[in-house]
């Protein structure tokens, strides 16, 4: 019994670290082939005793005190966070607030059953199998685990044991059934630790909501459909009024309502379908017009490269309304805000048949239509866009009044208007400017008229505020009359414009041909007088970038180039016909265009030609057709030019027109403003040069 005892602990003694030996490492199978026996120990003692590897750590006692805990979390790291849901009931998405942590990573279908159970015996029972079958196979292993072992063969088997450790299976033939393995005990003293963590339990959340209602329709329109639906709703609204004449009569509150009903119908349904509209008839016109719109963005003229110096208009887009025919284009301003819109004012320049008139704007998104129409009972000689406030529009009309148009506003009517009560003016109003807004914030603007008088008009509320500015003669300014004088012969005045920098300093043409440089702030007298022309001044602008230099043009066939500190204009250019407008270029200090009435746009470019025009180009279809107008776009290579029979034109112009001088290898040229001032001083000073010398 002791022998039997004793093989059983060298056993187990032995097979312990075979055991480990594989956890470890394979490599140390061959190197360990026993165990280190204590002297002197019992012998149930021997079985704990643990063999130490070479190459372990030496460790402290607080070291091997040292806890490390590891917490797990049921939370799945790459469960999305961000996922939403539709809600039929709030009409939007809504992000979902349990996410599903469960990761499922093998699923196996299988048919497991208790090898007791009633189920597994009938099928045993059905394969054949009988318990009696497994019992010697039981018996033998107990017989091999009872009978005793030899020292030597101990030593045998726990080298055969050490190894065939690392290719042992659990299906292996070697592996004993019966035995339970024998668990090594770590070298540390770390306690192994499990805790389950508890785990949300699944919940499934659904809601259930009406859909809103679906109808699949489809029709085909044709003409004939088209003026059914048409018949159709007359035949409704002719059954409405007999229906209205057969009722007896009601209270008038009534009739109020029914009268509100029947007209709210139709206008309820123009609106829904209004903004749609208007994006699909701009869709629909850019493609149609698409090779004007690729022009417009991208065409150069090759042609350029091949002239010195003359350049040529590549006509773009043509802007007509079919209510404005037989009106004279007779204002045109772009929107500083939005660079793609314009207004055009449309009048008559015969003053034996004033009717009415119309103010259009235009956008280049759209050619086919205005965006927004306001017919006018006078007809409008000149307007003039906020540079802030792009809604509001101050407009000049003939019959003397001012009025301002506010784009937000619906209706067609103006917001602010003068009467005769709050002192319009008793002739054509000519020119319209916007200033900066006075020390009350109030905004303002500047009007011409042919009575004479300069009035300033300051949107008070619900009204216009006037003041008179100045008041034209033509022996000069006049304030007040004395009592017992004879009244002077008012100047008629036709234009002006105030300088870009010296805020009190505008020019007012006149009908005389006359020019008078005024100041805000004296009324009384004028502080230069240029005899410019020998007919009406049309137009009378600062240039935008030298602070001296004006331009004027007139139906004298002339149009003039001023320092304003010198009584003779600098340049004179005679264009062979009456020269309706006058524009200078936002981009550059020397270039100007000019329209005449025999259907041409003259170009020029003082810095290339002094002489005559780098550009000559008719743009109207018919000869008799007049230009009365012209515009710079302020930031495309636009510009756009009006006729007197309500078309407006826009061209681009090509690279000779805008060019810039060539930049030298390694140097680079300066830019801004004040190259372009530079660049009109120096043709300033030729001219300047022998007046000076003739004059010592």
């Amino acid at each position: 019994m002791e022998r039997h005892r004793q093989g059983s602990n060298a056993y187990s003694q032995t097979k312990t670290p075979a055991v480990k030996s594989t956890k470890v490492s394979s490599k140390k199978k061959d190197d360990e082939d026993g165990t280190e026996l204590g002297d002197g120990g019992d012998e149930w003692m021997q079985g704990k005793t643990l063999v130490k590897p070479p190459d372990q750590l030496d460790l402290s006692e607080a070291e091997l005190k040292e806890e490390f805990t590891r917490i797990l979390t049921a939370n799945n790291p790459h469960a999305p966070q961000n996922i939403v849901r539709y809600s039929f009931k709030e009409r939007s998405y809504k992000p979902i607030s349990s996410v599903d942590q469960l990761a499922v990573h093998f699923v196996l279908e299988g048919n497991l059953l208790h090898k007791d159970s009633d189920e597994a015996r009938r099928q045993m029972a059905k394969q054949g199998l009988s318990e009696g079958r497994e019992k010697p196979a039981e018996a033998s292993v107990t017989e091999t685990e009872d009978k005793p072992d030899t020292p030597a063969d101990v030593s045998e088997d726990a080298g055969d044991a050490e190894e065939g450790a690392g290719d042992e299976r659990p299906d292996s033939v070697d592996v004993k059934p019966g035995k339970k393995e024998q668990k090594l005990t770590n070298q540390f003293n770390f306690s192994e630790r499990a805790s389950q963590t508890l785990n949300n339990p699944l919940r499934e959340k659904g809601c259930q909501t009406e859909p809103p209602p679906r109808a699949k329709f489809s029709a085909t329109a044709n003409q004939w459909e088209i003026y059914d639906a048409y018949v159709e709703e007359l035949q409704k609204q002719e059954k409405n009024k007999e229906k209205q004449k057969a009722l007896p009569p009601k209270k008038e509150e009534d009739k109020g309502k029914k009268k509100t009903t029947i007209v709210e119908n139709p206008s309820d349904d123009i609106t829904k379908v209004a903004m749609v509209a208007k994006i699909i008839e701009r869709m629909v016109t850019q493609n149609t017009f698409d090779d004007i719109a690729q022009d417009f963005k991208y065409f150069e003229d090759a042609s350029d490269e091949f002239r010195e110096q003359e350049g040529t208009l590549l006509p773009l887009w043509r802007f007509q309304y079919d209510k404005a025919k037989r009106l004279s284009v007779t204002a045109l301003c772009w929107n500083q805000k939005y660079k793609d819109m314009f207004a055009v004012g449309l009048g008559s320049y015969d003053f034996t048949k004033q009717s009415r008139g119309m103010l259009l704007f235009y956008s280049l998104k759209n050619s086919t239509y205005p965006e927004f129409v306001f017919p006018t009972l006078s007809g409008v000689m000149c307007l003039d866009i906020h540079k802030q406030l792009s809604y509001l529009v101050a407009v000049g009309f003939y019959d003397g009044c001012v009025a301002v148009y506010n784009l937000k506003e619906d209706g067609s009517q103006p917001v602010y208007k003068s009467t005769a009560k709050t002192g319009k003016h008793t002739d054509p109003v000519w020119q319209v400017k916007w200033q900066e807004d006075d020390i009350a914030n109030n905004h303002n603007f500047f009007s011409v008229s042919s009575d004479g008088r300069v009035a300033s008009w300051t949107l008070v509320k619900n009204e216009l505020v006037f003041t008179d500015i100045i008041k034209l003669s033509i022996e000069g300014a006049i304030s007040e009359v004395q009592e017992g004088m004879q009244l002077p012969a008012m100047a008629c005045g036709t234009s002006f414009d105030f300088h870009r920098q010296i805020d009190y300093l505008f020019l007012v043409g006149t009908e005389e041909g006359n020019i008078h440089k005024c100041s805000k702030f004296y009324s009384s007298q004028f502080l230069e007088t240029y005899v410019a022309h020998n007919m009406a001044v049309d137009a009378v602008k600062w240039n935008h970038f030298h602070p001296k230099v004006f331009i004027s043009c007139s139906s004298d066939w002339t149009v003039k180039i001023w320092d304003h500190t010198i009584k003779s204009p600098m340049f004179t250019f005679d264009l062979n016909a009456a020269v309706g407008d006058v524009a200078w270029s936002p981009y550059s200090s020397t270039v100007f265009a000019a329209v005449t009435t025999d259907g041409k746009v003259h170009v020029f470019d003082l810095s290339v030609n002094k002489y005559e025009a780098i550009c000559q180009q008719a743009v109207v279809a018919k000869k008799k057709t007049k230009l009365t107008h012209i515009a710079f776009n302020p930031v495309y290579p636009i510009i756009i030019v009006g006729d007197d029979r309500g078309y407006v034109t826009s061209l681009k112009l090509s690279p000779n027109l805008r060019k810039k001088p060539k930049e030298k290898k390694g140097q680079e040229l300066p830019k801004g403003p004040e190259v372009e001032v530079a660049k009109m001083e120096k043709l300033l000073s030729l001219l300047r040069e022998p007046e000076s010398t003739s004059n010592d």
